[in-house]
């Protein structure tokens, strides 16, 4: 039952207390570092389990964490899905080049982008490319579709390049978190 409350606290919205400014809104601990690596490999453990880990009480685990979630360093908990259950989508890494980068041209692509359930995540950057966009899809047919409402959808499509991948080596989202503090490797 304990195991199903936490599950079930960490399944609610954290954009209650979000504070975005850039710099941190809290300093961050030796044990406050360690329950975010603990989190981003397996965000299924109980307060139990993680406490000993990090040598503290299961009430002090799930207090900071809710302080963490309410001040937006821990964004979200989601599952990752095993592609080989849900059919084998293609992935394809897309590099696209824009024709001007107006606020607002490069506000409706971003708007469009963010709309689109298949681009799994996407980057503006610099170099030759504009934007690097990583897309999942059934099959072609379907991300070439994709492609052409996205050329159709917005007129500032300079061009875009398409790779697509054989195998896929290694897939995550975490950010290893120095268990010193910021910007120490202690």
């Amino acid at each position: 039952m304990q195991r199903l409350a936490a599950i079930l606290a960490l399944a609610t919205p954290f954009a209650r207390k979000r504070n975005h400014r850039n710099d941190f809104d809290m300093e961050l601990d030796r044990f406050d570092r360690q329950l975010l690596n603990l989190v981003q490999k397996n965000a299924m453990q109980t307060a139990e389990q993680m406490a000993e880990v990090v040598a503290l009480s299961p009430s002090a685990v799930q207090r900071r964490l809710r302080r963490m979630r309410e001040q937006g360093t821990i964004a979200n908990y989601v599952a990752v899905i095993d592609p080989a259950h849900v059919g084998k989508p293609v992935t394809f890494i897309v590099a696209v080049q824009v024709e001007r980068e107006g606020a607002a041209l490069l506000d409706q692509f971003k708007k469009w982008i963010s709309e689109q359930d298949q681009v799994q995540q996407a980057f503006y950057v610099t170099g030759e490319a504009d934007f690097i966009l990583v897309v999942t899809a059934p099959d072609t047919e379907a991300y070439d579709a994709l492609m052409s409402r996205m050329v159709h959808d917005n007129p500032n499509v300079k061009r875009f390049t398409t790779n697509v991948t054989l195998n896929t080596v290694k897939r995550g989202l975490t950010i290893p978190v120095p268990l010193g503090t910021a910007g120490t490797s202690a």
